[in-house]
């Protein structure tokens, strides 16, 4: 354990020193004497994977087919939480007018890549409400792969506050359904320009089969709903909102 502590903290200063001196080459102004010797004692106190975490969206090293069907789910919810339009794509005149070896529609479809065929499922019509056709993106895979990572960075990526909850922590449905809600109906009121949030939901797979059944009728959840109490709105209210903000839902075990 102590050769591993020695050799740990002199690959550290190695990297650190590395650092220092791309930085001195890039800014030669002195700067003030407090501020480095705080930044060097939290760099000795901080953990690698926190250190050299991925902060923007070409750092990542995950899958890059994964990462480009999550981050084009997340921007068709554009058009009902920023106001944004969808982009319509114009059609190749070219790839029309001459299909390759005069092929017909059904046989051209069958070649399609794994690329292209995602793509067109998750360009498929918005609902009524402007709101993807799938409500709920899920990430599943072994610990350490980059999960949570990639959600976190897509989030910030795509304009939204990444709120994360683990909800093997939450056990009870009630809290479960307050937590879920609170992080995707009520605005924020730090500001007028506060981001809107994006529910990352670490260790589903943890969860309770009721508090499954509570995400499910949060996404299925109709805009009629609760509607009937007479003039009062009581039970609407009670009932909750449409669901209008994106959740990621993040496993081990599909």
């Amino acid at each position: 354990r102590r050769c591993v502590l020695e050799a740990s903290q002199q690959l550290t200063e190695i990297i650190n020193s590395c650092l220092e001196s791309e930085t001195s080459a890039k800014s030669p102004e002195p700067t003030g004497e407090a501020e480095p010797a705080d930044e060097e004692e939290s760099a000795l106190h901080c953990l690698w994977v926190d250190k050299f975490t991925p902060r923007r969206y070409m750092e990542l090293l995950s899958d890059d087919y994964t990462n480009r069907c999550l981050l084009k789910w997340l921007k068709l919810w554009d058009t009902v939480v920023f106001g944004k339009e969808k982009a319509v794509k114009k059609a190749k005149p070219s790839a029309e007018a001459h299909p390759p070896f005069n092929q017909p529609k059904e046989q051209q479809n069958k070649w399609k890549t794994k690329v292209q065929l995602t793509e067109e499922i998750l360009e498929a019509e918005l609902d009524q409400h402007k709101r993807p056709k799938y409500k709920v993106a899920l990430l599943c895979g072994p610990p350490g792969l980059g999960k949570t990572t990639l959600a976190h960075v897509i989030a910030k990526h795509a304009g939204y506050n990444a709120v994360e909850m683990n909800a093997s922590d939450d056990r009870s449905p009630e809290v479960f359904k307050t937590r879920i809600e609170a992080a995707t109906q009520m605005k924020s009121v730090l500001g007028a320009n506060e981001k809107p949030n994006c529910l990352i939901i670490d260790e589903i797979d943890g969860a309770p089969a009721a508090s499954i059944n509570v995400l499910l009728n949060i996404i299925h959840r109709k805009d009629g709903e609760g509607e009937a109490a007479a003039g009062t709105g009581r039970r609407r209210r009670r009932e909750g909102g449409l669901l209008l903000r994106p959740i990621i839902c993040i496993c081990n075990d599909q």
